[in-house]
């Protein structure tokens, strides 16, 4: 199975704008507000080459940013409006990401670095659809609200593979300013 840095993902390709535009239709499709905290949360979550921990968002906002459970907040309603994704390391700690656009997403966790690396996206539409075939016949049997979480976590091979935190740290400083 062939893993690519998330910087590979579709985001990595939008600018800021095009992200924040993006981002605020789907707040305001939802009926809900656009704040300058939910602003400055999304434009820290932008220049994140990484799924990040909610404090680590937090503290990424700095000292003009807004409290932790604000930040909590945020993403509760972010996951639930599809525009962050729940991730997990091995050990449980939940980190989020910012998917703007439809396609699947999965990632593999190296337990040694705790590097957080996305499945390419042939692989991402196979297992989709093996996941999305699940989800149907669980319904066929009478489920409701259906959903899934999949994670891999592994070691990574070290030979012949870039760095991915260098990737990662080299795509974030190339990313602009949103506010």
């Amino acid at each position: 199975m062939n893993s690519s840095p998330q910087t590979n993902s579709p985001l990595a390709k939008t600018d800021a704008k095009t992200a924040v535009a993006t981002a605020t239709a789907r707040l305001k499709a939802a009926h809900l507000r656009i704040t300058q905290p939910r602003l400055t949360i999304l434009a820290a979550m932008f220049r994140r080459s990484q799924p990040e921990s909610i404090e680590t968002i937090h503290e990424a906002l700095g000292k003009n940013g807004c409290d932790l459970v604000t930040v909590y907040r945020c993403m509760a309603v972010f996951e639930e409006i599809g525009i962050v994704r729940r991730t997990y390391f091995h050990n449980g700690t939940a980190l989020y990401s910012l998917r703007l656009d439809d396609a699947p997403h999965y990632h593999i966790v190296s337990k040694a670095t705790n590097t957080v690396d996305e499945l390419d996206p042939a692989t991402a539409l196979e297992l989709n659809a093996a996941l999305v075939a699940v989800e149907d016949k669980l319904r066929a049997l009478g489920f409701t609200n259906v959903s899934h979480i999949a994670e891999f976590f592994g070691t990574a091979p070290t030979a012949g593979r870039t760095s991915a935190p260098e990737a990662n740290r080299a795509a974030a400083q190339a990313m602009p300013e949103v506010l």
